[in-house]
């Protein structure tokens, strides 16, 4: 890392935001193209049916209808879903037999303006044949239940087995088991999804794709494979994204139908997604149902952990089918257990297909590791921090590889649960809480703890990175990864001020557009800084060194002897002599200048491959209050103390925290996915589905540790996913704890007013 002095680590505003804040920022729905369409889709009303008839032809005289198009109009080929599943999950963009959801696609309509779109798709009469409908997971995997696909012969996405051992909870002498719910979520990004499809050629590309994405080199290519193109023909950009939160990483059928419909026209072409229309079509995350068992001695030492998960894949199972695969790979999280058994099955149901979401499989491993800790604390009468605390891997332990294959880069849990501690004022709390029992008080009080371990950059370790300085002085940094609200542009910013000694405005940051960066692994799992930033890094040390070359040879010096001071670099001790990098820039792009063997232009594109994923770690304490005579749940404080290695910029990690600690805590108190028995669901729209504003959440209290990683030169691991992971089981275990002299030993989330009220009623009952 640089020397002190350095910008890193400081404090710096994001260059960002400015143009959000003022609406100069363009995002995809700003795009208006010459001749532009727009579709609506006819979206199916039933969760499960047999299609008898589609007929659009009431739009045909209907103003501004282009054309409006049943799947037998497009015959477009199946999807494919996720590549670990069989091609029977595919799912057809537009449904021409049988509809396995409410939202599936079953007609499109085009027009000349948005609402004209609308009014032609609500024209569209659409015939069903109901069938039997599945909506619970469990129930899914029942003889009885219905088969979302006859020819596959049951509803059994895929099955993680590792093996079962009957005897792996012997040594226990005590063994406490939960049934938890960690209940299905819509990601709710602030921007709905959508696209913008140009099929007119231009600079060499037959097809231009605007779209709010996550990572564009991994969209363009299915996009391609879908329109049998090859994937150097098309060009993929992604404007600025109003937030992804996982939901947005991959491929949309609606991509696929508008490339169709803007090459069958000619003409390009817009969709883009209402609020309530983003609740049934874009992926869900989490969804799961856990048995755990947790095996101890009489001490509070843990001898084994066994679980089962059945994990809810949605009517065309996708990548949320794949996910307990990571929460079983996590099943470990931060303890020493000597044995872990953690088996998933994921089945189809009529509901909105799952998908990556803030996490993505370990939060949930987190979440049911500290619940059941939680339970056995409360079993053995061991305080909840110390029951963790006796079971912590150690430091000097690092790296270590656990039980389930996770390779731990470096970790010091105990040291953050001692900061949260210190911090929440832990042994105060307690007491005033034991006050409040005794008086009686309406409002209990509840402390709930959580320590986690998360994997950043599972799977994805390497990312291209190039700088190059231009004859102005000026520097033009490239990255494979792709913004979606994080920051990007200020971190790498400053690292390449760094390392080159230029103000942060005179680098800039190409991202997110495939004709302008070669190739990319794009953004999710918490990657880009540890990945893309320490590609930049090492790119610049590049730079600087060839620059050092260069300036050798034009100075007629020593290489050893050329060092870089306020943006130039000459002779240590003459710095009369020194030259700026818009001298450097404009020597090293005529050939007569170089010495010999040098390449012209000051430039250097590589691919940093870490290696292996980085592990943060954290604490978190969250205090409530619960109202006994209503129910109601007051989250008062929330203390999170997160450790993702190095923090380049304590303004833009501590924002993370808060949008992280909010969204975890959102799921623990407000959040929650709810389909009838029927497939109907009960929360479309943002009156029924309880997303937190600022005015339910305290002020948190959010703070760091660093253990830098040394897989990368920056010493940085993730920090986006994080606070979202250690902030749920904090606040349900506060939940639980305010209600346990109640006798209750657990509640699913969300921790309604209503859910909490009748937990009470039962127990005073």
């Amino acid at each position: 890392m640089p020397a002190s002095g350095s910008i890193l680590g400081n404090a710096v505003p994001r260059r960002e935001d400015p143009g959000i804040l003022r609406g100069l920022t363009r995002y995809f729905d700003d795009l208006r193209l010459p001749g532009m369409l727009h579709l609506a889709f006819v979206r199916s009303t039933i969760a499960h049916a047999r299609i008898t008839e589609v007929d659009t032809s009431a739009t045909r005289t209907m103003p501004g209808v282009v054309g409006a198009y049943a799947a037998s109009d497009l015959g477009m080929s199946p999807v494919q879903g996720f590549v670990m599943l069989p091609p029977t999950f595919n799912r057809a963009p537009v449904a021409s037999e049988v509809v396995r959801f409410v939202g599936d696609i079953v007609a499109v309509v085009v027009a000349e303006t948005r609402a004209q779109a609308v009014d032609g798709a609500e024209a569209v009469v659409v015939e069903y044949d109901p069938l039997p409908t599945v909506v619970d997971p469990e129930a899914a995997l029942g003889e009885d239940a219905p088969i979302l696909f006859p020819d596959h012969g049951s509803n059994v996405a895929i099955e993680f087995n590792f093996g079962e051992d009957p005897n792996l909870l012997d040594d226990a002498d005590v063994v406490v088991s939960g049934r938890f719910v960690n209940q299905r979520l819509a990601a709710v990004p602030m921007e709905p999804n959508g696209v913008v499809v140009d099929p007119r050629p231009a600079d060499g590309f037959e097809l231009t794709v605007y779209a709010p994405t996550q990572g564009p080199h991994g969209l363009r290519d299915p996009i391609a494979a879908n329109l049998q193109m090859d994937p150097d023909r098309l060009r993929l950009v992604a404007p600025a994204v109003g937030g992804g939160f996982g939901a947005k990483m991959g491929l949309y059928i609606e991509y696929v139908i508008a490339a169709v419909i803007a090459r069958k026209l000619g003409r390009p072409v817009k969709w883009a997604e209402t609020r309530s229309e983003n609740m049934l079509a874009m992926t869900h995350g989490r969804a799961q149902v856990q048995y755990i068992d947790l095996g101890l001695k009489r001490d509070g030492t843990f001898t084994a952990v066994k679980g089962r998960i059945v994990c809810d894949a949605g009517a065309y199972p996708g990548v949320g089918a794949f996910l307990p695969f990571l929460t079983r790979m996590m099943g470990q999280g931060v303890y020493r257990i000597p044995k872990v058994e953690v088996n998933s099955i994921s089945a189809a149901t009529n509901t909105t297909p799952t998908g990556a979401y803030r996490g993505a499989g370990r939060p949930e491993a987190t979440a049911f590791l500290e619940r059941i800790i939680d339970m056995a604390a409360d079993e053995l009468d061991i305080d909840p921090v110390e029951i963790r605390k006796r079971n912590f891997l150690q430091p000097e332990e690092f790296p270590l590889s656990t039980v389930t294959g996770a390779n731990y880069d470096v970790g010091e849990y105990a040291k953050a649960l001692d900061e949260a501690v210190r911090v929440a004022g832990y042994d105060e709390l307690r007491a005033e809480q034991r006050a409040r029992r005794e008086r009686g008080d309406v409002k209990q009080l509840g402390i709930g703890v959580s320590v986690y371990v998360e994997v950043t950059a599972g799977g994805q370790f390497q990312e291209f990175g190039s700088v190059e300085v231009n004859t102005d002085g000026t520097v033009t940094a490239t990255v494979g990864t792709s913004s979606h609200g994080q920051g990007h542009e200020t971190s790498f910013s400053m690292i390449v001020a760094e390392l080159l000694g230029v103000p942060m405005d005179s680098v800039r940051i190409i991202q997110s557009d495939t004709a302008l960066v070669p190739r990319g692994q794009g953004t999710g799992g918490s990657r880009s800084l540890q990945t893309a930033g320490s590609a930049l890094y090492k790119a610049s040390e590049g730079v600087l060194e060839k620059a050092k070359q260069l300036a050798a040879h034009l100075l007629e010096a020593n290489a050893d002897d050329i060092v870089l001071t306020d943006g130039r670099l000459g002779v240590a001790g003459v710095p009369a002599s020194a030259l700026t990098w818009a001298e450097l820039a404009t020597a090293a792009s005529d050939r007569s200048r170089l010495p010999a063997g040098m390449d012209p232009g000051l430039a250097v594109a590589l691919d940093f491959n870490q290696g292996d994923a980085t592990y943060p770690f954290g604490a978190h304490i969250a205090v409530v209050e619960v109202d006994t005579d209503t129910g109601r749940v007051e989250l008062v404080r929330h203390i999170a103390v997160d450790d993702c290695g190095r923090v380049l910029n304590p303004l833009i990690t501590g924002g993370q925290q808060h949008g992280g600690v909010a969204q975890g805590a959102a799921q623990a108190l407000f959040e929650g996915v709810v389909f009838d028995e029927d497939g109907n669901p009960l929360t479309g729209n943002l009156m029924d589905y309880a997303v937190p504003s600022a005015a339910e959440l305290p002020s948190f209290d959010a703070s760091h540790t660093e253990t830098p990683t040394p897989l990368n030169p920056l010493g940085a691991k993730g920090i986006g996913e994080a606070a979202t992971i250690g902030s749920t089981p904090a606040v349900q275990n506060a939940v639980i704890d305010a209600l346990s002299h109640l006798g209750i030993r657990h509640l699913d989330m969300p921790l309604t007013p209503e859910r909490v009220w009748r937990a009470i009623e039962a127990a005073r009952g």
